[in-house]
């Protein structure tokens, strides 16, 4: 495979490596952007893999609960501006599509938007001039605690707690807008993803040389803190950093069972503007 400079700005975007580092660990891998990710962690040139936390897209993330407390939904809505993400036709309208997710029973999009609530989109599109899009639904039911926060209409989170309060369930949703893990406890990470993990660990330890007695400490002391920055249980809890999430639940004698997290965008490339060829694809075709 032929790797083009869009390959080379991506890899550089999500690890922070140099051009030339990986341009070559593009060629090295055949084009296979993970796997060239994943040469540049083990080598030692990557920063970090940024791409989770690229936030592209804008809209807003709208929560709609029972007056009961026992069910909540999250719903995603995106349009192509912050501009427009603000605008009291757009927030009205996504403040219906919430309701109306609420009273469905389905995390189903495309059934969602059948009818009614299509049309309304359709019309929005046409008076606001953006193309607006219901992105996706998260629900929760439960007869425990549900924990719900959106952070300024970005970030949301549902998280249901046994035991407890609605006030820790708050809290913790909170913690999890802020600090995204990937799973709830250790016993939740893939074995996969583990292993990868330790693959990348153990090749980064090598190279120092090292014994191997010396070597497979440093991998489980590096293993035990990495899990513990994914997993909601290990990380310090974000309003008392001297004390984990963990630590918190016993004090309060509950367990998370599980959460959804949203962020605006997630995952999806913004448009870039570049007016400069704007200009000249409007002299060329008139």
């Amino acid at each position: 495979m032929a790797v083009t400079a869009a390959m080379v700005k991506e890899l550089r975007e999500r690890t922070g490596a140099g051009m030339m580092e990986c341009k070559k660990a593009l060629v090295e891998n055949n084009g296979d952007l993970e796997a060239a990710v994943e040469h540049l962690r083990k080598t030692g040139l990557a920063q970090a893999d940024k791409k989770a936390s690229r936030i592209a897209a804008e809209g807003k993330i709208m929560l709609a609960a029972n007056d009961a407390g026992d069910e909540a939904v999250m719903v995603e809505i995106n349009c192509e501006t912050d501009f427009v993400a603000k605008d009291e036709n757009f927030l009205a309208f996504a403040g219906k599509v919430a309701e109306a997710a609420l009273e469905s029973d389905s995390a189903d999009v495309g059934g969602l938007m059948e009818g009614d609530l299509e049309a309304e989109r359709q019309a929005l599109v046409a008076k606001i001039g953006e193309n607006i899009q219901v992105r996706r639904i998260a629900r929760m039911s439960s007869a425990d605690n549900i924990g719900a926060y959106v952070h300024g209409g970005r970030i949301g989170v549902l998280v249901e707690v046994a035991g407890g309060d609605a006030e820790l369930a708050r809290d913790i949703a909170m913690h999890i807008a802020a600090l995204n893990p990937a799973y709830v406890g250790a016993d939740d990470v893939p074995a996969d993803v583990l292993e990868k993990e330790r693959q990348i660990l153990l090749a980064q330890a090598e190279s120092s040389g090292k014994p191997a007695d010396i070597i497979e400490k440093m991998v489980s002391g590096r293993l035990r803190k990495h899990l513990a920055e994914i997993t909601l249980l290990g990380q310090p809890f974000v309003k008392d950093g001297d004390l984990t999430v963990a630590k918190l639940l016993d004090r309060n004698k509950a367990s998370v069972k599980g959460f959804s997290r949203l962020a605006v965008g997630e995952g999806m490339e913004k448009k870039s503007e570049n007016f400069a060829d704007e200009v000249m694809q409007q002299v060329k075709g008139g």
